[in-house]
This record gives structure tokens, sequence and C-alpha cells, in this order.
């Protein structure tokens, strides 16, 4: 298998074009498919103010320190009682510092209380702060009908009752809520079968086994499929939950730079020359852990560059799809159907019904000696109760909506309404001069609001203006990277997203929110390759 790389920029966006040659029936078969992806760099002064605004933070958050330990101001953080004041610091004073004093500031644009379902509009809970943000207390109103722009509700399938969702309802009568075992003793229902095999054939896969939490489906099941003397190579951006069961596995790890298949490869090389360290004795395993979609850059996965050094290292590849199940591909059937791949690339394909299927839950699919392994070692197997019945039928009518075994065809028409309101809402905010991240065809899309105190304001302003969305900033974010993170829907309507757009136009000028230069990506790091070729 040959593969070949090309990489251009054209001003405005980092385009990546791939091709992919491989012998098919004796005869070369090309793909060729480009994915667009965005990383503009803020100008100059945007930063300058932003570790600014972060400076002037830190030094008011000292005052006020020294302030509650004079008794001028009161503290509301948790402190350790008198009587313990000899015992090992239950509480880091220093660690708890920017929450103290940065996040509390802001904390009312988080946990807002939702009374509806997450549809294209809910309903919020009003609550009003007496003590900057330290407690909260509901005013009895209720915010009606605001636009949700926040919730991974893709495909619109997370909904209020209706007629489509009555085989739901039969469920819950005949089993009730839980199943009150795990899958290894007496938790194992013919709903729990049937969503499997349905699974299995959804991704065109041997077997899929399904799991009752989409977090513990990745922390508790790399564990049981790398340990001592295994290497895994993480993507720098992997979700926690990848993160948490690559730890918890005992594996080395290594991270690599976020798709740059340079630093990947050079990590393979140097793993396959040198073995383990010390020892030099050969690596029992080598996983790869990827995402289809990165939650927080909205990125891609450079899925068929990663199938080849695969391929050609001899490792194991193991792709989360939690935010691309459903949301890509032609008929949403995930990232490896977005490139056209064979399902049989992939060794371990895991994905989560929180998002598309608007359930609750995980997968991991793939060779059925795979699945059998896990059925005996994965610890949510053996552990963990069972997922509940109404649960998994909400999946089983998700899934075979999209499939079209319904008798309809709505389910692939709203995989095509979701990749048109993807593409309009991205090029438009392109066209307003926002520095938005990510992949043109990603339904997660971030918008960079870098100063901490805009953040705040812009989320603020548009729940006034019946506008949900999300911020997110430091932590879950490098420190000056601040942004707002949209959820594109199929259930949202073009006068919903023209109304948002509407208003998000107003907040940039408001604001200043409108940074975009088009200039190239502030990390050079993950752009930093100019043209190279894979040779099996």
């Amino acid at each position: 298998q040959n593969f070949k790389y090309i990489f251009y920029c054209n001003g405005r966006e980092l385009t990546f074009c791939f091709l992919l040659c491989f012998q098919q029936n004796g005869r070369p078969h090309f793909y060729d498919k480009p994915i667009v992806e965005s990383f503009e760099e803020a100008p100059l002064h945007v930063m300058v103010f932003t570790y600014l605004g972060y400076g002037l933070g830190t030094l008011f958050g000292y005052l006020r320190d020294f302030l509650r330990s004079c008794g001028i101001e009161k503290c509301n953080a948790a402190i350790e009682r008198e009587e313990q004041k000899d015992f090992v610091p239950l509480y880091q004073n220093f660690e708890n510092f920017y929450t103290r004093n940065l996040y509390m500031r802001i904390r009312d644009n988080w946990n807002r209380p939702i009374c509806s379902a997450p549809g294209s509009r809910f309903d919020v809970m009003e609550r009003v702060s007496d003590d900057y943000n330290w407690t909260f207390r509901f005013t009895g109103r209720v915010i009606k009908d605001v636009i949700n722009m926040g919730s991974y509700n893709f495909l619109g399938l997370a909904a209020s009752y209706d007629e489509s969702m009555r085989t739901v309802k039969d469920v819950l009568e005949e089993y009730g809520l839980g199943v009150a075992s795990t899958r290894h003793e007496m938790g194992t229902l013919d709903k729990h079968e049937e969503l499997e095999n349905l699974v299995a054939k959804f991704l065109n896969v041997e077997a899929a086994m399904v799991f009752g939490m989409g977090f513990a489906t990745n922390s508790m099941n790399i564990p049981a499929l790398v340990g001592k003397g295994c290497l895994i190579l993480s993507d720098e951006l992997n979700h926690a939950s990848l993160v948490l069961g690559a730890r918890l596995s005992g594996a080395t790890i290594r991270i690599f730079k976020h798709n740059n298949m340079q630093s990947l490869e050079k990590l393979l090389r140097d793993a396959v020359i040198y073995g383990q360290p010390r020892i030099r004795r050969a690596w029992k395993k080598i996983l790869i852990l990827v995402e289809g979609i990165y939650s927080m850059e909205g990125s891609i996965v450079h899925l068929p560059q990663i199938v080849a050094l695969k391929k050609k290292y001899k490792a194991y590849l193991y792709i989360d799809e939690a935010h691309s199940i459903g949301s890509v591909g032609p008929t949403g059937r995930g990232v490896v159907e977005f490139f056209g791949l064979d399902p049989r690339d992939v060794d371990v394909l895991m994905g989560t019904f929180t998002k598309s299927f608007g359930a609750a839950g995980g997968y991991i699919a793939g060779r059925k000696d795979l699945v059998d392994y896990l059925r005996a070692h994965s610890h949510s197997a053996v552990y963990a109760t069972s997922m509940s019945p109404p649960v998994a039928e909400q999946i089983i009518r998700s899934m075979k909506f999209i499939m079209g075994l319904d008798g309809t065809t709505q389910g692939l028409q709203r995989v095509r309404q979701l990749a048109k309101n993807t593409r309009y809402f991205r090029q438009r905010l392109n066209e307003m001069g926002f520095i938005i991240y990510g992949n043109e065809e990603s339904p997660v899309i971030p918008l960079l609001l870098y100063m901490p105190a805009k953040v705040a304001a812009f989320a603020r302003h548009l729940l006034n203006r019946k506008i949900g969305v999300v911020v997110v900033g430091f932590p879950a974010t490098p420190l000056a990277e601040a942004r707002a993170r949209f959820c594109v829907s199929a259930a949202h309507t073009r006068e919903m997203l023209d109304t948002v757009l509407e208003n998000l136009d107003e907040m940039g000028d408001l604001l200043q929110l409108k940074y975009s230069r088009h200039r190239k990506s502030a990390r050079p790091e993950l752009y930093d390759e100019t043209s190279f070729e894979l040779d099996d």
C-alpha cells in the first residue's frame, strides 16, 4: 500500500489533500478526499490583552486572598477546620486559587439547570446570586424557548415524547427501569443482544458489545486491552476518558502532536527500533489512541494516514467515535465511512450513544474474538450494572431510524440536513470575520473568544437573547484560547440558525470578537509538514 500526503495553505485555511492508492483486483484504486481545517492565529494585540487580563485577575486574586486572611473580606471557600490544623491538608490553597478568584467570578455561565428535553429549543430555570456566584437561588421564573446551540443532539433524536417513542414506553412497562445486575450475572437481556447485533450490522463488523456509560467504555476497557510492557501512542487532544483509561492500564504512554503524522511516525519508528526502555525488549503491543471528531477543536482525525502508519509499523488502532458516529459520513456511520475505508482497518471501534442517538452508554465493536475477550475481561462487563432496557430500546429505535429499517428515509435526510446546517453555519461565521476552529464537515464549531471577561459577557448576553451556548476556558483549553463551542443539529431550522447568526454578528461588533485576518495557525507544530511519503 502506498500513501502520499500533500499539504498546502491557501492563505485562509489549512487544507489537507489525501491520495490513497492501493491494489484492488490487480488494478490501482485511488481515494481522493480533501479535508479543509482552519486553525487561524489571533492578532498579536488580542493575545497581549488576553494574558494581561489573566495577569490582572491574578494580582487582584492575591489581594483578595490577603484581605480574606486578615478577616476584612469573608472567605466562602472550603478551608480546614481549626481542630484539624495539624493534619495533612485536605484542601490545597494554591491549587484552588484559580477556582476561587477567576472561575467563581463567571461561574453563572456553567451548570445552568435545564427543565425540558434538549431539543432545538429548551427551557432554562432562572437563577441569581447574592454573593458573587458562591451560591445561587432560583427566582421561580423559567426562560422559555431558548435556542439550543450547546447540546450534542446532532440528529435531533433527543426530544420530547411522541408516538415514534411508543416502543420505548412499551419496553419500560415490560422490563422496568433497571436491570439490578451485571452482564456476567443476571443482567444480559434479549434487548442487549438485539442492540449488539444491530450495532455490528450498522458498523459492518463481526460483533459489538454495549455498556451503560460512555465514559466508562473507554476508561474501563483500555486497561483490559493493554497493560505493563505495552505502549500507548495518544493524540495530545484526546478526551479525558481515553487519558484515564490509558493511565489505568499501566502501559507506557507517549503523546504525539494533534493530527501530526510526522510526530506519530517518529514515535512508532523509535518504538520499533529501540523497544522498551532499559531492557530494550520489543513492546508487547503498540496501541494508537485517537478520536473521530475532537470535541474542543472541531477537527476530524486524519484516518487514512494513521491507518497507513498502523499497517506499516504493525500497530493496533483504537478510535473513539463518540462525536463522529451518526454525525459524519454519507449515511452517518462515522469517520470510517467518511473516508471510505474498510472497518476492518480499525482494530477497535468505540463510540457512544449519548450524542447522535439521544440516549446513554457506549459500545466496543470489531472482530468477534476481540469482543469475546472483552466480555470476559472488561471491568464494565464484570462489575457495572447493565444498560437500562428503555435506554437500549431508544438506541435500537434511533439506529433503525438512521439505517432506514423503519421503512422511511427520514434518518438519512437528517444526516444530510446536519451536513447542510454545518456547512452553512461555518460559512456564515467565516464571512462575518470570526476565528473558528476545526474541519468544515464537523458539527462541533469552536468560536474563539480569548479574553476571560469576554467569555462571561458573550454567554450572558446571548442568554438574554434566548440563545443557549456553551463557553469553555482553561483548564479544558489552553490558557489563552477560551472559546464558545456551538453544536449544530439537524433539528435546527434555517430560521433558527439565521436568528443565532444575526445575534452573533451583533455580539461580534459589541464585544469586538471579529479577529479573523486569515493567518496561519498559532500552533505551527500541528502543521509543520510540507510533504512526505509512507511506503510499506
